[in-house]
């Protein structure tokens, strides 16, 4: 397992607790071990290897709505093949931070994003970086399935068309059959491609749009949230298809459910308050985090 290093370093957060009484005190936890039995089950002997090749760097990261500081400092790097997933309480900065990772900020005119964010070791915030090829490279699942109103087909088809990836007609059928199987969704749909995609159940649109970012081959897959709208059996769908996905790509998941965390990612990031508390792999963030904060939210203690 590689080390991760935050270089943002922090006191104990008084915003949540003024005396600090709900936290293990530092000579208790040297007193006693910081493990816990946890309430997540984590499969880690199902997890894969930690692949080594940073795919994306993040390097003192700032982002700000206007006067508002919502991300200070973050450093982080996300491993090749892996899942990573983002918790933590409402209005940590999670999906701001995802969002940083393709430029999906610059969309906000009040937003401001400083430090550097590789991809590949290329400043994906170079100023003559084409934009449009970078989100086909990172691409995005949002927490409301938004297929376009457009046919099955036409959805999962678009991408390839506006990038030229279709040599012919058949090519781009190809594409969206494959696109549509990586998806888990093709048998679903086969019959149908000519129907709309909005008349799709909700987890079947989910998968949609997930067959739809595939379909321009991207490197990394942004979620957000993807499974919150979804129903148990529609979220579990789409967590198999995560773990299927992660073997060809690298995937960020910002999830406000630990349990899920837990179940799909390999490394586990914390945050609060717009600061990185911990990342770690999710078994030790989950049975042995580093960190008093991290503790007191996985534990239900806060958040």
């Amino acid at each position: 397992m590689s080390t991760i290093e935050i270089t943002n370093s922090l006191e104990k957060d008084k915003s949540v607790n003024q005396d600090q009484t709900q936290f293990t005190s530092d000579t208790e936890r040297k007193q006693q071990s910081t493990s816990f039995v946890s309430q997540f089950e984590t499969n880690a002997s199902e997890k894969k290897e930690q692949n080594s090749t940073v795919k994306i760097s993040a390097e003192d990261v700032h982002v700000y709505y206007g006067d508002a500081e919502a991300i200070k400092g973050i450093d982080l790097k996300v491993y090749e093949n892996e899942v990573i997933a983002f918790i933590g309480p409402s209005g940590c900065g999670k999906s701001t931070f995802l969002r940083t990772l393709n430029r999906m900020n610059d969309t906000i005119d009040s937003c401001r994003v400083t430090g550097k964010v590789t991809l590949d070791n290329q400043d994906i915030y170079d100023p003559n970086l084409d934009v449009v090829l970078l989100r086909a490279q990172v691409g995005m699942v949002f927490q409301k399935p938004n297929p376009f109103p457009k046919s099955i087909f036409d959805n999962v088809a678009y991408g390839p068309k506006l990038h030229g990836l279709a040599r012919d007609k058949y090519d781009l059928e190809e594409i969206v059959e494959n696109s549509l199987r990586k998806a888990g969704l093709w048998d679903e749909v086969k019959d149908r491609l000519n129907q709309p995609g909005t008349g799709l159940s909700g987890g079947q649109q989910q998968r949609l749009c997930i067959a739809r970012t595939i379909a321009v081959s991207p490197e990394v897959i942004l979620m957000d949230e993807p499974c919150s709208a979804l129903d148990p059996i529609a979220t579990a769908k789409v967590e198999e298809l995560i773990s299927e996905l992660s073997t060809q790509y690298t995937i960020a998941i910002v999830t406000h459910s630990m349990q899920q965390a837990a179940r799909v990612s390999d490394r586990t990031a914390y945050f609060h308050l717009g600061d990185l508390i911990e990342v770690n792999s999710t078994e030790k963030v989950f049975t042995q985090p580093d960190h008093q904060l991290t503790e007191a939210y996985i534990t239900g203690r806060f958040g």
